[in-house]
């Protein structure tokens, strides 16, 4: 089931589709295609390669648009039915960001296939029908799951099968898509036995990936889908005077096209939950379902929140409609859609007064987002985003992609990078006393630790402060003794570049373009190259001497220009984000961005770049910005309140 929003043309999603579909076949068929994959890309560099993916995406989309779109859909629709044109209009350009993504696969696996297959290579089918009988969680039943998957396609880079599910609209509850897409890569798993990642590729009004690895899916499905799959049969068993009624939505907006209404209790029972509300002093009751995050209930319903909200912004003459509200661990969303005729700047303004309209201890976080306007409250009964409630010991083969965890976002899924990927190869990290800097950092390197063995990847740390990493001292992981002091951090950053270099002279000889081609070609994994990540943390420390920060600017920039595809990883932290500090030649060579609390507004903008000056508005204790390409993740960083090792 899709929901189309209101802006939305009904049919849209069939068109778009029938539209990709096309578009895989004809780019198998046609020569021309092949042509724009001939010229090698196994030695650009990055900066090239991120142009190369732009012209030939332009170029596919071109003749896709002149071959097919044109001439099959819109020419004829504006002769027959003009009114047809925007919407048709909307589903190209999603279409052109499904082609972006998509060149972008194909470059990749451009490094380890010919032009004339790429394409029979990277999509391994498109439409398919699966079917499985699946054992439920009672021992002795099946429960016969069929469905209908939109595109297979094969990562080279990732070495792994991946269900890709397109839709075209992000969708109101990402939870259920993952149940869908676990399915689908579970069915798939069960037939070809290879690991199968599900992708969702939501395209409008900008594209949006929801990545699921097998490793993760795998463990939701033993753990999760039998017993739903049982719950789901009783549901359908129960009658209303029966005791154990199903449970309350918390996404009520869909019970009026649920096809289940007459056996609902949510439907029936909303009326009296809002009466129940009216009679309580007025005092917001918390939702019978609340929501949950790391397995603990959120007890609070933003829903009385979000309502307050319009109101208050309605008594200063600012009309918005309300159109969803969802708590995460530190702060709750509220999502509004200004009337027409109200700017965004007048609600932007209001931050200080609705902050004492609302009492809360901190302003308003105000953002436009895609299609509405975000403003984030702080939390009173903030919840913690415990490590050991999202990672587990749980090590990955020796192929499998180098992860870091970031944090947690609203729905409470933990969101996590590869480093493989040159927007998430190396970090800047930044924040002041108290934003939780230290413990982000701790929980990114437990989240290495946790997946890889120490022949997979080496750690290099520096803690000038001596208390970030003490735990981390005598661990096996080490490629050499905590570094303390500037002397020994010109040297570790000088042995990291020698470390390249040699690589680099490694893969050549072996005829590879990078790390992982040139472990998949050793025939013993004794002969394997581990992935090194070194942590720096409080860069500000070593930058008061003139010799000692030209050393290492001179270390970082040939790191952060090349290192990536030999396997070593940076990821620079500081406390004092300043331009004395992080100098152009450092932002320039580290793409990820982590910012915490920072102590201004001028440190967020030197964390993020451009005008951003959110980060100084963060709640501390984790709260923090992910800067995703140009736009902003607000996440939750986990917290370790002890340190285990596997």
């Amino acid at each position: 089931m899709s929901i189309i929003p209101k802006s939305g043309t009904l049919g849209i999603g069939n068109i778009f589709h029938k539209l990709a579909d096309e578009f895989i076949n004809t780019v198998k068929k046609e020569p021309q295609f092949r042509a724009l994959f001939e010229p090698s890309v196994e030695k650009l560099e990055i900066e090239a390669i991120a142009k190369l993916v732009e012209d030939i995406a332009l170029e596919m989309q071109d003749i896709f648009y002149s071959r097919v779109f044109f001439p099959n859909y819109l020419q004829p629709t504006i002769q027959t039915k003009p009114e047809l044109a925007p919407a048709l209009n909307q589903i190209w350009q999603g279409l052109r960001n499904l082609i972006q993504k998509w060149t972008e696969l194909l470059i990749k696996n451009r490094a380890y296939c010919n032009a004339n297959d790429i394409f029979e290579r990277t999509f391994i089918s498109t439409e398919s029908v699966l079917q499985h009988d699946f054992d439920l969680s009672d021992g002795t039943t099946k429960q016969p799951i069929a469905g209908r998957l939109d595109c297979l396609i094969y990562d080279y880079n990732k070495n792994h099968l991946c269900v890709v599910e397109l839709k075209t609209y992000a969708p109101v509850d990402p939870s259920a898509q993952l149940v869908q897409v676990a399915l689908y890569s579970y069915m798939i798993q069960q037939t070809k036995q290879v690991p199968v990642d599900s992708a969702v590729y939501c395209v409008l009004p900008e594209f949006k990936e929801y990545y699921y690895p097998w490793s993760e899916l795998e463990t939701n499905l033993h753990q999760v889908i039998p017993h739903k799959l049982q719950q789901m049969q009783q549901w359908l068993q129960w009658q209303p005077a029966q005791s154990d009624a199903p449970a309350t939505t918390s996404n009520a907006d869909l019970c009026q096209i649920c096809p289940q209404q007459e056996k609902c209790q949510s439907y029936f029972s909303s009326n009296v939950f809002n009466a129940l509300n009216e009679e309580s002093d007025k005092k917001p009751l918390i939702n019978p379902n609340p929501l949950l995050l790391g397995n603990k209930k959120l007890a609070i319903d933003p829903e009385p929140i979000g309502r307050e909200l319009v109101d208050i912004l309605k008594s200063f003459k600012v009309n918005v409609e309300y159109i969803g509200a969802i708590a995460g661990s530190s702060f709750i969303r509220i999502k509004l859609k200004p009337g027409k005729g109200v700017k965004v700047a007048a609600i932007l303004k209001l931050a200080a007064d609705l902050q004492v309209q609302l009492g809360v201890t901190h302003p308003p976080l105000i953002a436009t987002q895609a299609g509405y306007v975000s403003v984030d409250l702080p939390r009173e009964d903030r919840q913690i985003a415990h490590f050991k409630n999202y990672i587990q010991p749980q090590p990955k083969q020796d192929d499998a992609a180098v992860t870091i965890a970031i944090g947690v976002d609203l729905e409470g899924k933990l969101v996590e990078v590869d480093l493989a990927d040159p927007n998430t190869c190396h970090f800047l990290v930044g924040g002041t006393t108290g934003s939780g800097k230290s413990e982000f950092l701790r929980s990114l390197l437990l989240s290495l630790i946790y997946r890889h063995s120490p022949e997979q990847i080496k750690i290099a740390l520096v803690d000038p402060k001596r208390v970030t990493f003490p735990e981390f001292n005598q661990m096996p992981w080490l490629l050499s003794p905590v570094v303390k002091d500037s002397e020994a951090a010109i040297a570790l950053m000088e042995k990291l570049v020698t470390e390249m270099d040699k690589r680099y002279k490694q893969f050549e000889s072996a005829g590879c373009p990078h790390l992982d081609a040139y472990n998949q070609k050793q025939t013993s994994s004794k002969y394997q190259l581990p992935r090194i990540v070194c942590i720096f943390d409080e860069y500000a420390d070593f930058m008061t001497e003139k010799e000692t920060r030209n050393a290492l600017e001179t270390s970082i920039k040939r790191l952060g220009a090349m290192a990536r595809a030999a396997g070593i990883h940076l990821i620079v932290a500081t406390q004092r984000p300043e331009a004395g500090v992080v100098t152009p030649i450092i932002r320039s060579n580290l793409p990820g961005r982590v910012a915490l609390t920072t102590a201004s507004e001028a440190d967020s903008k030197i964390i993020l770049g451009g005008t951003s000056t959110e980060a100084a508005c963060l709640l501390g204790k984790g709260d923090l910005f992910f800067q995703v390409n140009a736009g902003l993740r607000r996440l939750q960083s986990l917290y370790a309140s002890k340190i285990e090792f596997p």
